[in-house]
Parts: C-alpha cells; sequence; structure tokens
C-alpha cells in the first residue's frame, strides 16, 4: 500500500473555516476512487491531507485534474485559506501492527 499526503500552510485566522469545509467530507467516495484510507490533520498553521492505496498517486492525478466534477470547486473554496501552493510529503516510515 502506498501512503502520500497534501501539505498545505493556513493563513491566519483561517482554522475556523477550513473546520467547516472539512466537516462536509471529500467531494469524493474514497472507497469508490479506490482509496484504502484518507485521514485529514489540521493545527492552527497548516492541514495535512493524507491518502493510502495502491497507486495513490495515480487516483490523486486523476482526481484533481478531472474537469466539471465536484473536485475542482472544492479546491477553488481552499484557495482564500491557504498560502502558496500545498506541498506533496511521501511516506517514509509507517508501523502497523
Amino acid at each position: 500500500m502506498n501512503r502520500i499526503a497534501l501539505v498545505a500552510r493556513l493563513k491566519p485566522g483561517a482554522e475556523e473555516q477550513a473546520t467547516t469545509l472539512l466537516e462536509q467530507g471529500p467531494p469524493f467516495d474514497p472507497g469508490e476512487r479506490g482509496f484504502a484510507r484518507h485521514a485529514v490533520y489540521l493545527s492552527a498553521g497548516e492541514v495535512v491531507f493524507v491518502f493510502e492505496g495502491d497507486e495513490v498517486e495515480w487516483i490523486l492525478d486523476d482526481i484533481v485534474g478531472e474537469l466539471g466534477g465536484a473536485v475542482p470547486p472544492a479546491l477553488a473554496a481552499w484557495e482564500g485559506l491557504v498560502e502558496g501552493p500545498p506541498r506533496i510529503a511521501r511516506s517514509v516510515y509507517a508501523w502497523e501492527s
């Protein structure tokens, strides 16, 4: 299984609006898209979207590249909340029992 995270720095004061967006859930069904797991972590200064599954990078690439779907408007909602483009972080170490 592959893991990838998207890390974005929040603008000052954006945490409450980010929480509201995150409470709506993802603009797609993670299971139908092929993800095994999906989680989002939020701090006062950053948001981290974690995706796990086979070929996770290709799945994300397909989702972000879709035109006319629910994802582009959902991404646009984040534009006013984040500073700069998100950074991609790849899993280097993970442990499971």
